[in-house]
């Protein structure tokens, strides 16, 4: 098996455990170069120095546990991406693109009831465009819980996986990392409860008659 690279890019730092924790779990575990991209940060009045500062560094220990190769944090603003020019934001991902020539991106579903989401996504699709040499061959979008199950049905588009990963082997993984970010985890049922990470994982499983699973929505693939 050939050694992939795999980006995989969170517009707040903790997206991407939820939403691919496990595969990146497995994948660094299969030799593959797993890079994390974090596009905000938490900036005053709206988030404290401090807290922003314990999530960093609870993100970094999240990857170290999940085998990250490396975490890039582009420091935009948190819940204020859509006071940017969107051609920012685009550059800032192609420079990560340009840089890092992953053969798989995965990103943040359209359809997330954040913003911050939608629009990571948008302007990734933007820098991974098939229109160079190099380009991302294969785009997926991850689900978050918390965001992407509260879209408005029928106004926004579903998530509706057609791609999934086995993190059976990789789920204590998962929760493990996820379980760093103190600063985030929540009791049950709360939707970001390590309860709730385990549910969903097993639901995807059964779904694909696997004992736990992540889900994608494949955005495109270059064969």
């Amino acid at each position: 098996m050939s050694r992939l690279v795999k980006l995989v890019v969170a517009p707040h730092a903790d997206d991407e455990v939820l939403g691919a924790g496990g595969a990146m779990a497995r994948w660094a575990g299969e030799g593959h170069a797993v890079h994390v991209v974090v596009a905000t940060r938490g900036y005053p009045p709206l988030f404290a120095p401090e807290a922003e500062a314990r999530c960093r560094e609870e993100a970094v220990q999240a990857h170290r546990r999940l085998g990250v190769a490396t975490t890039r944090f582009l420091d935009l603003p948190a819940a204020g991406l859509d006071t940017l020019q969107h051609r920012e934001l685009n550059a800032r991902l192609l420079t990560c693109l340009q840089d890092l020539a992953p053969d798989e991106l995965y990103l943040p579903f359209v359809g997330d009831l954040h913003r911050d989401h939608q629009l990571v996504f948008l302007s990734a699709l933007v820098a991974g465009r098939p229109s160079g040499p190099v380009y991302p061959h294969r785009i997926y979008a991850y689900e978050t819980l918390s965001e992407t199950n509260w879209n408005a049905p029928y106004l926004s588009p579903a998530f509706t996986p057609n791609h999934f990963v086995d993190i059976g082997p990789t789920l204590d993984a998962k929760l493990e990392a996820f379980a760093l970010f103190r600063s985030q985890v929540k009791e049950p049922p709360h939707e970001r409860s390590l309860m709730a990470l385990r549910a969903l994982a097993v639901l995807r499983g059964a779904t694909v008659g696997l004992p736990a699973a992540e889900a994608f929505v494949t955005i495109r693939t270059v064969a």
